[in-house]
Formats: structure tokens, sequence, C-alpha cells
């Protein structure tokens, strides 16, 4: 690639000399050349600029002195050059990303015109744009500068660096800030690994190169969300695998079925405000538990009978029960099919799943927690171990697959847990196998079944336990 840049300042450029942007120029893949604009100013006084056309603050950079400066250089043969570039360094162009230097590093040869005081006229780069000449007007930033020549510096070094043969390491690009994962780049550390009281993580000394892997990915991703979240918001779905998606979730973003995007999560407890949307969110997961077992009168039945209003108004005032709810924020942007009827251009954010543990707690009346199930024999607590039992944990079908269900078992868990619970329990029906392998993933193990009533007939239950302070 041959790089020029038009400058009244040429020793700027010098620190191009420099590590390895100076070696690639020096006998690498890069040819650079700096010229001086003033060569190129006829007067005495190698004059560049003048007064504002209408008035106002400030000097502009001469239309005919650029002129003759880009046209000499511009005539320069370049062979195998079929794409060259103008590109005017300016706070008032488009704003210079990764993706941009990933575009420039596949030109053949760049021009960078670098300006000062008020900046060039106009009328420069409308004239080589058109002769037909790709002009890009670039920002490094929102924030000004005196000239051009630091900016492009940067974006020199951000290209160049992308050359074949640049960095010693070509790895090295993979996984860095603003990569093609779209993500900051995770924390780095060397030797030694104790440092003024700080630890490295010991995961990193394993040798296991999966979970050294995906530690790092988990931090790429808490930082982003922590410090860039407008890049969440651009991830691509398809890049996020079960084990990004869990934590994203669990970091306030969630990816619905179909959606563009992560787009914004919370999860909080409920209040009897919720009551009426918790049932209705209850009403159209319940089935997917055990729809294709119970017969759909018996399903309507419980669901009239026990997920109701009331309910979900009593749980959310009892201390005995940790309900959490997730809401989406704002509508994803769906591409197929996704939250039918629920991805509105509604503001106000939308219940989309909750989870509730039941806590085995006598009140001064004697009575448990109201809709509690009985505990089935094959849960065996330690002794003094409170039990409490994982009563539900459902999502709108638009979110499967979303990382949503993770995030809110492992909220209601910790939760749970702060509350005084030490073991939980749940039910989940023998032939729902999904079910079965997320509630795996989240640390319970079967201990046994049990038999459940839905509406008046019998359901059949495989019944799973984990102690809240397992792996948490």
């Amino acid at each position: 690639m041959r790089i020029d840049v038009v400058t009244i300042f040429p020793d700027y450029l010098k620190v191009l000399d420099l590590s390895l942007i100076g070696k690639a120029a020096d006998h690498g893949p890069l040819d650079l050349h700096v010229h001086d604009l003033r060569d190129h100013a006829h007067d005495r006084h190698r004059t560049v600029d003048d007064t504002p056309l209408g008035g106002g603050a400030g000097m502009v950079m001469k239309p005919d002195v650029w002129g003759e400066a880009l046209d000499d250089v511009l005539a320069v043969d370049t062979p195998g050059a079929p794409r060259q570039v103008l590109i005017v360094p300016t706070p008032a162009g488009e704003v210079f990303t990764q993706r941009t230097a990933e575009d420039l590093a596949g030109a053949e040869r760049l021009v960078f015109a670098c300006g000062r005081y008020e900046g060039i006229d106009a009328r420069v780069p409308e004239h080589y744009a058109s002769r037909g000449i790709e002009v890009r007007e670039l920002s490094i930033g929102d924030y000004v500068l005196n000239g051009g020549e630091v900016a492009t510096i940067v974006m020199i070094e951000a290209i160049a660096r992308l050359l074949p043969g640049v960095l010693g390491n070509p790895e090295s690009l993979v996984e860095e800030s603003h990569g093609v994962a779209g993500l900051l780049e995770y924390p780095v550390h060397t030797r030694p690994t104790r440092w003024r009281g700080l630890e490295v993580d010991p995961v990193l000394l394993s040798g296991d190169h999966g979970r050294i892997a995906r530690a790092r990915r988990d931090q790429a991703l808490t930082r982003t969300v922590e410090r860039r979240p407008d890049m969440i918001r651009a991830l691509d779905p398809a890049g996020l695998d079960r084990e990004d998606r869990a934590l994203l979730a669990r970091l306030g973003w969630a990816v619905p079925a179909g959606a563009d995007h992560p787009v914004p999560v919370r999860l909080r407890n409920a209040t009897a405000d919720d009551a009426h949307a918790l049932a209705e969110l209850a009403a159209r997961t319940f089935p997917d538990a055990c729809g294709n077992v119970i017969d759909p009168e018996f399903l309507e039945r419980h669901i009239a009978t026990n997920l109701v209003p009331e309910l979900f108004a009593t749980w959310a005032d009892d201390d005995r029960v940790d309900l959490i709810l997730a809401e989406l924020l704002e509508p994803p942007s769906v591409r197929d099919g996704g939250l039918e009827g629920r991805a509105s251009t509604s503001t106000a954010p939308a219940l989309v799943g909750y989870a509730a543990v039941l806590r085995e707690e006598a009140d001064s009346d004697g009575e448990q927690p109201h809709g509690i199930d009985p505990r089935p024999a094959c849960v065996r607590p330690a002794g003094g171990e409170v039990v409490g039992e994982l009563s539900k944990v459902y999502v709108d079908a638009a979110m499967r697959g979303s990382g949503l269900t993770p995030a809110l078992m492992d909220a209601v868990t910790r939760q749970a847990g702060a509350h005084g619970t030490d073991l939980l329990w749940l039910g989940t029906h023998v032939t729902n196998k999904r079910a079965q392998k997320a509630y795996k993933r989240a640390g319970f193990r079967q201990v046994g079944t049990r038999t459940y009533n839905v509406g008046g007939q019998d359901a059949h239950d495989v019944v799973m336990t984990r102690r809240t302070g397992e792996g948490l």
C-alpha cells in the first residue's frame, strides 16, 4: 500500500518512522511519502490560507494551493492501484471506526490532506469527488484538534497494522477491541501473578485453553456492557452462543427470537401492581411445560384456579416468597416471528419472564406460603437446612434461548439463599426434556419423581434439587 500525506508540518509525521509502522515503511508492505504543502505556495511568504468568505473567525486553507499539491500527488502513477482514496481529516466528517480501518486497508493507495486553521476550502474535496476520486472526510472523535496531522497518524496506524506482514503475530488482530467479535478486549495480565495484593484469575494459570477462552470471552462481554453498551446493542445475535446469551442476560441484555440485536432487559422484584400482568404471562407460558400430555380442559382449569392475579399479589407481599420478574425495556427490532403481538412500538416495559421460590416457613398462624406444594419424600435436607420450592421459572416462547431463563434462575437462587433458603427443589414434567436440561445446567440434579395434579389430571414429574450456595 502507498500512503501520501500532504501537510504544512512534515516533521510532525516523523513519528511514523518509529516502531512497527516505521519498519513496514522501510522494508515491508507500506510505501510512505510525506509532502510539504508550502512547496505549492508561490508568494514570498509561502501563504497557504486566507480569510473566510462571508466573514467569521479564523483562516481557511486556499483551494488553489491545495489543488496544485493534490494534482501533483495524485498524478504519481502507482502500479496496480485500482482503488485510491483521498482522506480529509475533519471533525465534521463521518466517524472513523475499526470497520473504516478494515475497509481502507483494502485500498492500494491512500492520500491524506491535513488541514489547519478552520479547515480546507470545501470545494477541494468536492472537486476531486467530481473527478471520480473516492473522497472520505473522516473524524476520529467528537472533539477538535489544531490540525489533521494527529488524526492522520491515528488513522495510518489503525490501517497499516491490518496489512499482512506488519504485525509479528496476526492473531493479535482477532481478539483485540473493536475486532471481528465487536467487543472490547478482555483485561490482559503478565507475571508476576501476584502484585501489590492483586492476583490474576487462577483460570489463566490452569493450562485449560477452553476454560481460558471462556473466561476471556466473559470478561470481554462484561467490560463491553460496562463501558460501551452501544457496542452490545450492535452485536449480531448469530455470533452469540448459549453461554454468551446467559451472561448478557445476567448483565442486563437479552436476545429475543428473531431480534436483530440484543435489547436491554431488567430483572426486579415483583410488586402487587404486577399481579395481573404476571397472571397473563403465566396463562400463556404454563401450557409449554406439559401441554402435550395434559388435556386442554384440565390445563384451563388449573390456570383459572391457580395462576390468578390474587396468587401473585399474595406472593409479592409475602416475605417468604422470592418473586422476580424480567421485562424488556424497549421493543426489539424483529426480523421474522419473534414476540408475536408483543414486539410493538410501545415504550412501556414488556413482561417476558418470572421465577418464584417459596420458602417452607410457617407464619404467625402456622400457615405455609399460599400455593406451596407438599415436599416430595425424595427431597431430603440435611439437619437444620431450610427448604424452598422453586415453584416457577417461565419465559415467553420468544425468549427461549435468549439467556433469560438461566439469568432468572441465577437471580432467584441468589436471592433465596440470601433470605435463608439452603436447599431448593422443583418438579418438572417427565416429558419436558428441554426444561430438565436447563435445570441441570443450573446445578440441579434428579433425586426422584412425584405425581402432580393439573386441574384434575395427574401429571408425572421429575424432582430435582440443588443447594443455593453451590456454584455461586
